[in-house]
């Protein structure tokens, strides 16, 4: 490892360092592009969650509307589990950022503090990956819940 205290040439063993950490960091950005999305898409789930619950108020007014109130309700439960779903994509991708975040600072500290970190950085890395990789996954299965909504032919 890097003992910056006992290298003559600091200045070269901190941008050497920089030049480690620069992929994890660039994943960061990646996984905050991802969060605005993963946010932006659970927004429109709570819009219409909530134009839903004005029409189920305004349907239970009168007793002739129960069909309606019936496929107003099963949408209601379907939009709650896509909405689930999303909140769990949001919390794997925001274990990612931590993680990979974590994985930045172990390899500073490690060098900084003169310790072989590179097991306990991979281990990090790599879970910061599972983590991403469940992102993802859950991302696609609610962009599949939300066409096969389009499509009608959903069993509630």
């Amino acid at each position: 490892m890097i003992d910056l205290a006992t290298t003559p040439d600091t200045v070269n063993s901190v941008s050497n360092l920089i030049k480690l950490a620069v992929a994890p960091a660039f994943l960061l950005a990646s996984v905050g592009g991802l969060l605005g999305v993963f946010s932006g898409r659970l927004s429109r789930i709570i819009e219409r969650f909530d134009k839903i619950d004005a029409l189920l108020v305004s349907s239970r007014d009168s007793s002739r509307n129960k069909m309606k109130v019936d496929k107003l309700n099963k949408q209601r439960r379907y939009l709650e589990r896509r909405a689930d779903n999303r909140n769990r994509s949001i919390f794997f991708a925001t274990a990612t950022g931590i993680l990979i975040a974590f994985s930045i600072i172990t390899i500073f500290m490690s060098a900084f503090f003169v310790f072989d970190g590179s097991a306990l950085i991979a281990i990090i890395f790599v879970t910061g990956m599972l983590s991403l990789v469940i992102a993802l996954s859950l991302f696609l299965k609610e962009i599949y819940m939300a066409t096969k909504f389009l499509k009608r032919d959903i069993v509630y």
